[in-house]
């Protein structure tokens, strides 16, 4: 059986599903959601919300919301570009670091169980094959 790059797809996305569902207590306990969880984690390499919708694939009225919601809950604060007056960039507080250091712990966790299942030399294989997609030297 051949494997087209739908079927691939489609089990990558049901492997990272079941992953952030059997974390969804610790975000929870973390405060996150899971899409915030996603902001926390993006928001150094894309720190500008428009830039953050656009890597995540999130609407922009909806990056906004979440945005709220994290500078609120303290994980997120608003700073002013120094290059750019009129325009603010996202950076992580002290607790949202620890917040987004914390949810990848418990992903990663969740991620290592189900790696178990696969022989380590087919582990290194995945990496390279990974890699090789991304366009990521080893």
């Amino acid at each position: 059986m051949t494997a087209d790059g739908a079927q691939l797809w489609t089990l990558n996305q049901r492997l990272l599903s079941v992953t952030m569902d059997a974390c969804h207590a610790e975000l929870a306990e973390l405060g996150l959601e899971t899409k915030e969880f996603f902001v926390l984690a993006e928001v150094t390499a894309s720190p500008y919300p428009a830039e953050l919708a656009a890597a995540l694939m999130i609407p922009k009225a909806s990056m906004t919301v979440y945005v709220r919601n994290l500078v609120a809950k303290g994980f997120l604060r608003r700073e002013i570009d120094d290059e750019d007056l009129r325009r603010h960039r996202l950076v992580l507080t002290t607790e949202g670091e620890t917040a987004r250091e914390r949810a990848l712990a418990a992903l990663a966790a969740e991620f290592d169980r189900r790696l178990a299942r696969v022989t380590p030399r087919d582990r290194t294989e995945l990496r390279r094959i990974l890699r090789q997609m991304l366009d990521t030297p080893e």
